[in-house]
């Protein structure tokens, strides 16, 4: 069994060092690419505007963003109402529907601090979306990656809940 291993050289250091606009603006545009056609049709009513972080722990990458009617919007400067944070391996395998976010976030792996209703509101909007319709409506190159990357990781037992952690 392979597993999914961070890059040996420097380029999480090299991003982390970067200043969080840049990381905002790549995060945002990947996403809206990638996955806002599929969500765009769901009610953001109550979370437009607000401001959100997704803090990478072990990448020490943060990437700050608002939802507008057209996706994302990267935000400046380094204030949210709510942070999600957890490792790149935790967001990925949320992602993939391979770990149910109220485990990770009972067993301190997802962190919502902040407005933590707000938090859960999305979390809530986020876990309501079946993977079969998000990968629907992803770009065919993107959903075969995704199921391919699901499918390998599925295989790897999850260290973290195998310690109990």
């Amino acid at each position: 069994m392979s597993r999914l291993k961070l890059p040996a050289f420097p380029l999480p250091r090299a991003v982390a060092a970067l200043p969080t606009l840049p990381v905002s603006a790549a995060f945002v545009t990947l996403f809206n690419l990638a996955a806002w056609r599929a969500l765009k049709d769901m009610d953001w009513a109550n979370v437009r505007d607000k401001r959100f972080c997704v803090h990478v722990r072990d990448l020490g990458v943060k990437s700050y963003f608002s939802v507008g009617r057209a996706g994302l919007r990267p935000q400046f400067g380094d204030h949210a109402d709510v942070t999600f944070t957890a490792s790149a391996k935790d967001f990925t395998r949320l992602a993939l529907r391979l770990e149910d976010p109220d485990t990770l976030f009972f067993n301190r792996r997802l962190l919502i601090e902040g407005n933590t209703d707000l938090g859960l509101t999305v979390k809530n909007m986020l876990d309501g979306i079946e993977l079969d319709t998000l990968l629907a409506a992803l770009p065919a190159p993107l959903a075969f990656v995704m199921r391919s990357l699901r499918e390998r990781m599925a295989d790897e037992p999850d260290q973290m809940a195998l310690s109990g952690r």
